[in-house]
């Protein structure tokens, strides 16, 4: 039980879908609201909400990309489902009822959800936050050991956005969209050799890939002490990547251009 208000936690349950998409379905236990975090794939999100007895009442779209927003018509025909997106990109989510900014808040049945607005791989990427159950949907913008690529933002917008994800409790459970972790796990020594904690981690990492287990969800914490995308401050990667006297800004958008050429 949540000790500030008592509440019942909300349920997260992870969906593989396409290749190496999550899907995610979030359950108020007390409401019986269910939301489906973008909708990747139809099939397998309507499959685990039959086995689940849950009825789908909303879908969160954190961007556009189809493998993020392309079920969201059959869904909502299938369900009635209530569609919430960013105000910003509300001409590029399908069905979208509900455009929400940055600071907004909604109450998924008592629970309060903070909407992020999250730009730099889509121009009106949002992250959902429930701050009372310590719990971030980040879609694309942050990863395991990594973040997303630029593809509608510059360094600086992206860099402005992870600094808000960083602003997070540590504790703070981190879902993001895609298994990426192992080979985001292999560039990030390549950028920060020194750094323990993140050669541990690849260790673990590769034992649960081995067994085809997800590396998600992570933390705001351990990435932060391993996600060399959150760590342009770091003497290591300042040193490795010829950059110790840059901003922040600068050593950021080096490691994101090496991470593209990787």
């Amino acid at each position: 039980m949540n000790k500030k208000n008592d509440l019942p936690q909300l349920e997260v349950h992870m969906i593989p879908c396409l290749e190496d998409n999550y899907g995610y379905l979030v359950h108020d236990p007390d409401s019986g609201f269910t939301a489906s975090i973008d909708t990747p794939e139809v099939e397998p999100i309507m499959r685990a909400l039959d086995e689940k007895g849950w009825q789908l009442t909303h879908i969160l779209n954190t961007h556009h990309h189809y493998d993020h927003a392309g079920g969201n018509l059959e869904l909502k025909e299938k369900t009635d489902c209530i569609i919430v997106g960013a105000n910003k990109d509300a001409d590029r989510i399908p069905g979208i009822d509900i455009q929400m900014g940055d600071g907004d808040t909604y109450l998924f049945g008592k629970h309060e959800m903070t909407i992020l607005e999250t730009p730099g791989h889509t121009s009106g990427h949002v992250t959902y936050y429930f701050a009372d159950s310590g719990i971030a949907f980040v879609g694309d913008t942050l990863f395991a050991l990594g973040c997303g690529r630029l593809f509608e933002g510059t360094p600086e917008t992206m860099w402005e956005s992870l600094q808000k994800l960083l602003a997070l409790p540590e504790e703070t459970l981190v879902y993001c969209a895609h298994e990426y972790t192992q080979s985001n796990a292999d560039f990030a020594v390549t950028v920060e050799p020194d750094n323990g904690d993140l050669r541990t981690r690849k260790t673990e990492i590769e034992k649960l890939r081995a067994r085809n287990k997800p590396t998600i969800p992570t933390t705001i914490g351990l990435e932060k002490r391993t996600n060399p995308f959150l760590r342009p401050d770091s003497e290591n990667i300042r040193a490795t990547v010829g950059l110790r006297d840059a901003s922040d800004t600068e050593v950021f958008a080096e490691v994101r251009a090496r991470k593209d050429r990787f």
